[in-house]
């Protein structure tokens, strides 16, 4: 009898992370995707050529990283440095510094702003066209109640997931004071928080392996709308689906799997095949063709032997990710 080869999980990139990956993003313009990793380095891939085009060093563990073009990005991790990365000359230099290590990043195009949250319980916000130096760039600093364990942003609107269970949300023309406070409505710590790309509201993912998607508007009608706790073992990271027709997201997990979801209907549409080792990060390209996943064990059950760490990225498929048509009754 012939061997049934096993699944093919994606096309596997060169040149991977040696330990544990932190974050992957495709860049908004192209194919080009970052990501960065406790070996202390981010790395630049052309994910449809299979080509590393560039790595930069930090000083410790990188433990987010986002772009701004196709030409630069920035980064941030446990050295408490924000950095930026100039990918034609593979460069970087010091954005400017937390009192603590720096857990997220991420860039605004309707501010021109860049966004860092870290576990000294501040946001920081910095003009990256400014010269470098922290006194130049550093627009403000705004208190937290808890470390910052996630950011995510929509148009002028942040939002800011926290220890403790805490969610801030700011308007990015008025950062003075949150324009709501907010408490998870799960019952474990955050892991992740992404905004809808229509601009409703946001999902948050927790430690647990649940999902919560809440909306910004608090009428009674907008909140009873909140879809609650879709189930998804080991869950850790909802990521909106783009192209963004859909209204579906993916998560992954310690389990190796990743799920794509129908948010509106809290159904499951496709799992797909079981990955080496956890899921550590996820990524949709700009046009919903790609997805990149890290296979990265996440120490979930500490120090053991694992598989290495490794990217893949696997096209696409429309029945994948569009929900289904409903079937009215005849």
């Amino acid at each position: 009898m012939t061997a049934v080869p096993p699944p093919v999980p994606g096309r596997e990139l060169s040149n991977p992370p040696s330990d544990g990956i932190s974050n992957l993003r495709f860049s908004n313009h192209s194919d080009h995707l970052l990501v960065s990793s406790w070996d202390k380095s981010v790395r630049l891939y052309d994910a449809s050529a299979n080509v590393m085009r560039g790595e930069f060093k930090h000083g410790g563990p990188v433990l987010d990283c986002c772009f701004h073009d196709d030409s630069s990005g920035f980064s941030a991790g446990a050295d408490n440095t924000v950095r930026r990365l100039v990918f034609n000359y593979n460069k970087e230099d010091i954005l400017g510094r937390h009192d603590a290590p720096v857990r997220c990043v991420e860039y605004s195009y309707a501010a021109g702003q860049l966004i860092t949250g870290s576990w000294d319980k501040t946001l920081k916000c910095w003009d990256p066209r400014g010269a470098s130096g922290q006194e130049r760039t550093l627009v403000g600093t705004y208190p937290q109640p808890e470390r910052v364990y996630s950011l995510s942003l929509v148009g002028n609107r942040l939002v800011v997931a926290t220890a403790g269970r805490h969610v801030n949300v700011y308007d990015l023309r008025n950062m003075s004071q949150p324009e709501q406070r907010r408490e998870s409505s799960l019952k474990y710590q955050t892991r992740c928080v992404r905004c809808y790309p229509n601009g409703t509201g946001y999902a948050l993912s927790s430690v647990e392996g649940r999902v919560a998607m809440e909306f910004f508007d608090l009428s009674e009608a907008s909140q009873a709308k909140n879809l609650i706790e879709m189930r998804d073992i080991y869950s850790i990271l909802p990521f909106p689906m783009a192209p963004f027709l859909y209204g579906t997201f993916a998560t992954g997990g310690c389990d190796g799997f990743v799920n794509v979801w129908d948010g509106n209907n809290k159904k499951r549409l496709y799992q797909y095949s079981k990955y080496p080792t956890s899921i550590a990060a996820l990524s949709f390209s700009r046009d919903g063709r790609l997805l990149a996943v890290a296979s990265s064990y996440t120490f979930e059950e500490g120090e053991k032997s694992h598989e290495p760490d490794a990217i893949f990225v696997r096209g696409i498929n429309e029945i994948e990710v569009k929900p289904k048509p409903k079937v009215l009754p005849s």
